[in-house]
């Protein structure tokens, strides 16, 4: 009888760490599930924007969404980092990839930093890829794309250029 409770014991915990372990690995997949949304759909779109980086800072979403060409701003608190241009940067070029992947219809995005802003446009990112962002189908693919292309930073400055 002790040993059965002893087993009893032990497969309730390592079902209980399974299953919290399996919980937080599909919240990490998940951003993929809103693949093909538009921008008028309010819902998915904060979704995809509170799993993207620094959204503990983002404290406004406008969907701009009364006439073509459709567009998004996003309005960011004070983002702690230590070189801040660098981090700001990385930021807009991340997220907006993201969302130009994941939302089919949205043109353009602005971000909004406490004493700078960014526009970028689905055009001009793509452009600078040299890749149309629609064909990407998974995050690790896509992570590892927009990683790619942060690492030089020449690159990344290429891309703020008007």
């Amino acid at each position: 009888m002790k040993k059965f409770a002893v087993y009893l014991i032990f497969s309730f915990l390592l079902s209980v760490l399974l299953s919290s372990c399996s919980s937080n690995t599909s919240s990490e997949a998940d951003i993929f599930q809103y693949k093909g949304s538009y921008i008028g759909d309010n819902s998915a779109v904060n979704k995809i924007v509170k799993q993207l980086s620094h959204n503990k800072e983002l404290s406004q979403i406008s969907l701009e969404t009364k006439k073509e060409p459709y567009g998004v701003v996003l309005e960011y608190k004070d983002i702690d980092a230590t070189e801040i241009d660098k981090e700001m940067k990385k930021t807009v070029i991340t997220n907006s990839t993201y969302m130009f992947v994941l939302i089919q219809n949205v043109d353009w995005i602005t971000f909004k930093f406490t004493d700078q802003e960014f526009s970028v446009t689905r055009e001009n990112l793509e452009k600078w890829y040299g890749k149309e962002l629609y064909k990407f189908t998974n995050k690790k693919d896509l992570k590892d794309f927009i990683q790619l292309h942060l690492k030089d930073e020449n690159e990344v400055n290429q891309c703020f250029q008007k």
